[in-house]
């Protein structure tokens, strides 16, 4: 007889700017359907591809179910006392001969979610470990817009009501943010005009009324383009502009540095084109833009972001409802930040994440000793693949905390199986919106898998500080939730949720007061001017690796990929270099080489190949052992796509 079938709320906890409130459906002990809640404001009951994709993953034969030590090269289970002993002994022998710095906390984003805090606040009660600086992902978009406005903040993603015009710059909402999409298809069904700005033909390109294809890491100069005309053609915001804007006169000598054709050469839009954009930025106003993880990816990442949020200002759609640059949200800021921890301790070492592989092998007053990575799969996602990879093999013990035996697995010294989002309890906020949604557990973890949190209170009964750290998941999740509670947030309710941050705008900067140290909009004054990127000549391709569809980073199910890496190319660059579709080739890089299965589009730039990131090395799809581990110029974000490839063909 089948099992009576119950229904539990979650929240995605994924590195998703959507973090969608979903139901769990549930048979006894095993979660048998993962769908949209329709009550969620932003997804509205939709889902993406990749949420059915997670159970199967979740339950996996594949996946880990004990602590696993490995002894020379070989994994074997051992019971969680013997493992979190070893553990908390090796911590403590770390502490005593080396100090707490000798000691690496890699703590990731693949779990964002409110009990991920306390990780960091273990480790800042040892003293305060070496830890991270910068990020993979969008710390450049950040900093970049904190020079402009003050501290980042974005419309309210149920602000797209009031647009007319929504452009995604570099931004792919149908592969990596479908909980953007009901208010996407709304909007055009009001008749609002989509555009997208992105050198693929990504996914979204089907949403578009207009693609714009600029060459990458150009982006800023199509920005400064638009602007351009907007002046030129008298349709300016003056009264924004003169009452509220910093830096006028030198962005306007900025404007006049390039003509048009100039500007439209070095972005390789044409000029027309560029005349449509600029109309569409004022005639079709409100608009709406929201910037892609994809600008962030260039050493001057942040002079991209900083041009398209000075096109937004020259074209008047700052503080206008429907309209903004939009890039994200803090997911961690709806919690009582105090509880990181970082008052605890005298200020400490941080690596830079997007040159982590050297950071580790060249700390010396001390060496690293001793690293604990929580949430990530460094291995494969890091830039320079083979360097991060011999750095964690020089560490003389490594713990990693994941699901699978994933790259990372493969250079650590003690594995600890985790439990997955929906069988555990937790809070999760967004980078994409304003919502807070609450993960109950669904079903228990298979085998022996523990919550993070589960393993840090536990881990903590070894140490002198356990009577105030030791306490229930409610109990801290009252304590990190404070913020909310005094806001008028009714912890019922944040279980139930989702809820919305009370204080948080629907229209950000509506009073047009800036949190910059002027209370004015600074408008970028200068741009990084180059003729091409670094190695252009012997590696002609720049190198894409956007987020896919069906998989989100390198989540993958052991078995379920593997082979060469499928990468796309112009259709007649592929059929120059004698290619076939499907063929294979061999990507070449400063760095080295990959096997790859070459897909022609026709709709490709000619300079550009493309492929998903995340596949593992050992599934012999690890594409960031191509990439350089360069640093960008603000934000210490990641410049993957200053990468640049050949295609040889395989004889």
């Amino acid at each position: 007889m089948a099992q009576e079938q119950r229904t539990v709320v979650a929240t995605c906890t994924r590195d998703c700017p959507s973090a969608c409130g979903l139901l769990a459906h549930v048979e006894g002990d095993r979660v048998v359907r993962l769908v949209g809640n329709p009550a969620h404001p932003v997804n509205k009951g939709t889902a993406c591809r990749k949420v059915p994709a997670f159970l199967r993953r979740m339950y996996s034969p594949e996946r880990v179910l004990t602590p696993l030590r490995k002894r020379d090269g070989a994994w074997a289970p051992v019971s969680w006392k013997a493992a979190l002993d070893e553990m908390a002994d090796r911590l403590q022998a770390c502490l005593a001969e080396d100090g707490p710095e000798s000691i690496l906390h890699y703590m990731g984003f693949g779990e964002r979610t409110a009990l991920k805090i306390l990780n960091a606040r273990f480790f800042a009660l040892l003293g305060g470990v070496t830890t991270l600086a910068g990020t993979l992902c969008g710390g450049t978009g950040y900093a970049a817009q904190s020079l402009d406005f003050g501290p980042r903040v974005s419309h309210d993603p149920l602000d797209l009501e009031n647009a007319r015009t929504i452009v995604f710059w570099g931004r792919n909402p149908v592969a990596t943010q479908h909980g953007l999409l009901p208010h996407v298809h709304a909007a055009k069904k009001r008749g609002a005009k989509i555009i997208l700005i992105d050198p693929r033909a990504s996914e979204s390109a089907a949403l578009a009324d207009v693609h714009l294809r600029p060459k990458p890491g150009r982006d800023a100069f199509l920005a400064l383009a638009a602007a351009k005309r907007i002046v030129e053609k008298g349709w300016e915001d003056r009264e924004f502009l003169s009452r509220h804007c910093d830096g006028l006169d030198a962005y306007l000598a900025l404007l006049g540095r390039h003509s048009l054709d100039e500007l439209a050469t070095a972005c390789d839009v044409e000029p027309a084109t560029i005349d449509d954009l600029a109309r569409a930025y004022v005639a079709g106003r409100p608009t709406a833009t929201l910037l892609g993880w994809g600008l962030h990816r260039f050493t001057h990442g942040h002079e991209l972001v900083r041009a398209v949020d000075a096109l937004g200002a020259v074209s008047g759609n700052i503080g206008l409802p429907g309209g903004g640059v939009s890039q994200g949200f803090e997911e961690w800021g709806p919690y009582d930040q105090d509880l990181w921890g970082e008052g605890l301790h005298p200020p400490r070492r941080r690596f830079l994440m997007p040159q982590i592989g050297r950071e580790i092998l060249e700390a010396k007053d001390p060496p690293v000793k001793m690293a604990v990575i929580t949430a990530a799969n460094p291995v494969c996602m890091a830039p320079d693949s083979g360097l991060v990879a011999r750095a964690f093999d020089s560490v003389p013990f490594v713990v990693h905390m994941n699901l699978f035996l994933d790259d990372t697995a493969d250079h650590a010294d003690l594995f600890l199986p985790c439990a997955a989002f929906f069988e555990q309890r937790d809070l999760v906020a967004s980078f994409g919106h304003n919502h807070v949604g609450p993960l109950v557990p669904a079903a228990p973890p298979p085998g022996e898998c523990r919550s993070q949190f589960d393993i840090f209170m536990d881990l903590a009964t070894r140490f002198p500080f356990a009577k105030d750290f030791v306490k229930t998941d409610e109990e801290w999740l009252r304590l990190l939730a404070r913020p909310l509670l005094e806001k008028g947030v009714a912890w019922d309710d944040l279980l139930a949720g989702p809820v919305r941050i009370p204080d948080a705008p629907m229209v950000p900067w509506a009073g047009k007061v800036f949190a910059t140290p002027t209370g004015r909009f600074q408008l970028v004054a200068d741009i990084t001017d180059c003729s091409d990127c670094r190695l252009g000549t012997r590696y002609p391709y720049h190198f894409l690796t956007p987020g896919g569809a069906e998989h989100l980073c390198s989540e993958r199910v052991p078995g379920d990929h593997g082979g060469p890496v499928v990468v796309t190319m112009a259709t007649d660059e592929a059929m120059r270099l004698g290619i076939a579709d499907g063929g294979p080739a061999r990507l070449v890089s400063e760095l080295g080489t990959l096997a790859v299965t070459v897909r022609h589009d026709a709709n490709a730039r000619p300079d550009v190949v493309a492929c998903e990131r995340g596949g593992w090395i050992k599934a012999g799809q690890g594409v960031n052992q191509l990439i350089p581990d360069l640093v960008s110029a603000v934000g210490q974000g990641t410049p993957y796509y200053e990468a640049r490839v050949d295609v040889e063909k395989v004889p």
